[in-house]
């Protein structure tokens, strides 16, 4: 009796302690990548700086887990054995504090580590609707060129039908009178026109002006092509997608490109940066695939990182052998040319979103990087295409410059564009 009695205790205990987590589990992954990615893998069951996740919530107590996630080193102060143990177990290396998260949050992580199957179900799910759409929109695209062709085709049988028609009139022995009207207007154009020798030389001359005033135009337009690159696509020594990182993933342009805000150039970013994510993200496991890629090829690319840096992702340590990453630059202007980054990215950041209808400062020059697989240069980037955008931006009125200089058109309120205020003077990028 007193077996029975205890075995339902403890099966009402397992029970309640099941029951006590719950939570959104896709709310808990999100919460999951933006704080615990850093020493934690998503996939539970590998360990990374931190251990395994996959049976935390049977191996501790909804209490414990709080206590700890929230604030680890007052767990610790405590006195509590498991805390302690667990800190000496990874060097005295302290868990990060979260202070900022809710009880809630907390119960939707723990929720999303007891269940992570239902997310994985769910991401399925999603990629099999999104490969369908995507293979509905192919077909309908394929239909309608299906149907552009052949309408194009048509056109093309009538025209030539037509022209057999009018072959077959001119070789028949009854001619149309349309056709002797043609041959009679062609008969006065040769004798009046081309059977004058004066006329026919200075037709010559008029079609000889003409070619040599083209080929001037031709060469002035090849020479002003010069260092011109738009379009310009060069394959990098490491591949990875902007469309990944800056427009699945949302990573700000100026967390890669930091001195871009502050500084004269955008700056192309260490592997230091790279690895503040790959340090954890090991292997690419997201929806998208670009087109001709594949998973594996994205893997490769990470472990070029690796490389460079002289990472071992097994051991987990820094070796001191290293091999820099030689990018090649897109964006170059040239030596006589001054351009600051930080004078556009933080005074003229407002207006330039105004009218060029962005919503990133940066999209204005580079287009839309975010759904660029590879980077390419967008724009012209010459001398022409910077004063047509100083000649019709106008300054922030509340800059605290602006404000005291130009108060009385201000006040008036007159439209001040960039080169009235010296946009446009040589000295202004030349000097």
């Amino acid at each position: 009796m007193k077996k029975t009695l205890f075995s339902i205790f403890i099966l009402s205990f397992s029970l309640l302690r099941a029951e006590e987590i719950q939570g959104n589990a896709e709310k808990g992954a999100e919460l999951f990548k933006k704080n615990c990615t850093a020493c934690h893998s998503m996939d539970l069951e590998k360990k990374m700086i931190g251990p395994a996740l996959s049976n935390v919530t049977k191996k501790r107590s909804r209490e414990w887990l709080h206590k700890w996630i929230i604030n680890n080193r007052s767990l610790r102060e405590s006195g509590d054995k498991e805390a302690l143990a667990i800190y000496k177990e990874y060097g005295n290396l302290e868990m990060n504090l979260f202070p900022q998260l809710s009880n809630e949050q907390v119960d939707d992580i723990l929720f999303f580590i007891q269940n992570p199957d239902s997310i994985k179900k769910k991401e399925k799910i999603e990629s099999h609707d999104k490969s369908r759409e995507s293979e509905i929109e192919e077909k309908q695209f394929l239909i309608k060129l299906i149907a552009f062709c052949f309408s194009i085709l048509s056109l093309i049988l009538l025209w030539i039908l037509y022209r057999i028609y009018l072959l077959t009139n001119l070789l028949s022995e009854t001619k149309d009178p349309v056709f002797y009207k043609k041959d009679f207007i062609i008969k006065i154009l040769y004798k009046k026109i081309l059977g004058k020798k004066k006329i026919r030389w200075r037709l010559l001359s008029c079609f000889v002006g003409f070619l040599f005033i083209l080929g001037i135009y031709g060469t002035w337009n090849f020479l002003m092509k010069i260092d011109v690159n738009k379009g310009y696509t060069p394959e990098q020594p490491i591949y990875f997608s902007h469309k990944i990182h800056s427009g699945i993933n949302g990573i700000d342009c100026q967390y890669c490109h930091s001195s871009a805000k502050y500084g004269k150039v955008s700056g192309i970013p260490s592997a230091n940066i790279c690895m503040n994510c790959h340090i954890t993200i090991d292997e690419y496991k997201g929806e998208y695939l670009e087109k001709g890629k594949n998973r594996d090829e994205y893997n490769q690319e990470i472990q070029k990182i690796y490389h460079s840096i002289g990472w071992n992702p097994e051991t987990r340590e820094y070796s001191k052998k290293t091999n820099p990453i030689q990018w090649i630059r897109i964006h170059n202007m040239p030596d006589f040319v001054y351009f600051d980054h930080s004078q556009h990215v933080i005074n003229g950041e407002k207006m330039i979103k105004k009218l060029k209808k962005v919503n990133l400062v940066c999209n204005a020059c580079h287009g839309e990087v975010q759904k660029m697989d590879q980077v390419e240069m967008s724009n012209d980037f010459t001398m022409e295409w910077c004063i047509s955008c100083h000649r019709n931006i106008e300054i922030d009125i509340n800059n605290q410059y602006y404000k005291n200089y130009f108060s009385n058109d201000i006040k008036k309120g007159k439209k001040i564009t960039v080169d009235m205020v010296g946009g446009t003077e040589c000295a202004k990028c030349h000097y």
